[in-house]
């Protein structure tokens, strides 16, 4: 079975591919656990930096439309939200400098892995949403708080609620994006890993590590409300209908219920 995450080491850089490109490297539950897996092994190797990036023509999709159904079975829902969790406070926690690559698309659960990052790379083309509205649901995977981070509550509301992705040269012009690449993004992160290599990490890690201790304790109360929002979105008709009109490619219905 070919492995939907790969990990790669080589300059003392980590580079970690989602790789289920058919499905434009949306994410269901057996690539969650892979991830998961993947992100403990790097957290046991000597390399300073990682690199998170998308094989094929997108970054991530977000989570798979499939999984939506699935997610109605309570025990399946707290397993995929626990590997969710997991993953992201791994990457926050992370004493490495974290680079995220994007190409093509990064929405939803996709969007949320990337912002993790300590530096978001992307091409000028790229399309960055968090569109959990259009199926009915709010962000997972920490997406209130990274977005509130780089954008001020305000924004972030009103980012989350737009149904549009923006473009990567609007999204840095917003503050969402760090970086601009023309060209192929992942060998951009590659030359800022570089740079950073060059630098004293240590003391870049040092300041990490002052900020995201400080607010560590937040991102967990954003991410348990976001576990108890979903689960109550999920049950909601406007979900049902979300799901159904992806499916049937037609514009949604909603009712508010």
């Amino acid at each position: 079975m070919m492995s939907t995450v790969l990990l790669e080491s080589k300059n003392n850089v980590s580079y970690i591919y989602l790789n289920r490109p058919g499905r434009y490297n949306a994410m269901d539950g057996d690539m969650l656990k892979e991830l998961s897996n993947v992100l403990d092994q790097v957290e046991q190797n000597d390399d300073k930096v990682v690199i998170l990036s998308g094989k094929g023509k997108a970054f991530s999709a977000g989570g798979d439309i499939g999984m939506m159904t699935d997610l109605a079975g309570n025990d399946y829902y707290k397993e995929v939200m626990e590997q969710i969790e997991n993953a992201v406070l791994k990457l926050y926690t992370m004493p490495k400098i974290v680079i995220s690559a994007i190409h093509g698309s990064a929405a939803g659960l996709g969007l949320s892995l990337a912002l993790t990052a300590d530096y978001v790379a992307a091409h000028q083309e790229a399309k960055l949403g968090m569109l959990f509205i259009g199926i009915g649901l709010a962000p997972d995977g920490g997406g209130h708080f990274w977005v509130r981070e780089r954008l001020g509550t305000q924004r972030a509301k009103q980012f989350i609620w737009g149904k549009q992705q923006v473009k990567g040269t609007e999204a840095e012009t917003m503050g969402l994006v760090d970086f601009l690449s023309e060209t192929d993004v992942t060998e951009q992160a590659a030359q800022m890993a570089e740079q950073i290599l060059a630098s004293p990490i240590n003391s870049m890690l040092k300041t990490k590590k002052i900020y995201h201790d400080h607010n560590i304790d937040t991102l967990k109360s954003y991410l348990k409300a976001e576990r108890q929002t979903q689960w109550e979105l999920l049950q909601t008709k406007d979900h049902r209908e979300g799901v159904q009109a992806f499916r049937e490619k037609r514009q949604p219905v909603f009712k508010g219920i």
